[in-house]
């Protein structure tokens, strides 16, 4: 973890791993429109999260087995991002008595990634749930921290559910609204602005 005054990207500013990135309306990168990205890493080098809002329809037990047992619904894979799409990246949840579990990396409290090669039944008491994303989304050096100040992103506080949510395609407009004010507003943006 980055505190006060350390450098990432080329400026002083703290780690923003386990927040969420929400796409604004201004952001037309179509590999990003309306996503919401759960940061696992933020660093130095760069960063790299994956997009919590865009499930596919291939069940989880159809690409990887057992741990198709252990996914939430919607229990299929997700879009993770544009980068290297035929790698995997799990999330999961500890559950509030566990203390630790084989193969669990935390990322922000009781949210974190999960190495696949783990016999999934090990995990079964230790995790309430996964989410498998196929790619990831990724940011060298200083470039996040660019489109950020360009007006590309909104940074919020996750909450330990938002990976998990029953209805993934609400996410974007969930985490505006509950934001208040004139971020909740947004939520009500059409997808193509011109028409508003």
């Amino acid at each position: 973890m980055y505190g006060e005054g350390q450098r990432i990207g080329g400026r002083s500013m703290e780690s923003m791993t386990g927040q969420l990135l929400v796409a604004t309306p201004a952001l037309k990168d179509p590999n990003f429109d309306r996503t919401v990205v759960l940061l696992v890493a933020h660093e130095a080098g760069g960063a790299l999260g994956v997009v919590l809002n865009r499930a596919t329809e291939v069940p989880v037990s159809e690409v990887l087995g057992n741990w198709g047992t252990m996914a939430r619904e919607p229990a299929v894979l997700f879009e993770g991002g544009p980068v290297q799409p035929e790698s995997a990246i799990c999330l999961a949840r500890m559950r509030p008595e566990a203390r630790k579990a084989r193969g669990f990396h935390p990322v922000s409290g009781s949210v974190g990634t999960v190495d696949l090669s783990v016999d999934p039944e090990t995990l079964q008491d230790s995790l309430v749930g996964i989410r498998v994303f196929a790619g990831y989304s990724g940011w060298s050096a200083g470039q996040l921290e660019d489109e950020i100040s360009s007006g590309s992103w909104f940074v919020f506080d996750a909450l330990p559910g938002d990976a998990f949510v029953e209805r993934p395609e609400d996410l974007w407009s969930m985490v505006l609204r509950r934001q208040g004010g004139i971020l909740a507003a947004v939520a009500h943006f059409p997808p193509d602005v011109a028409l508003n």
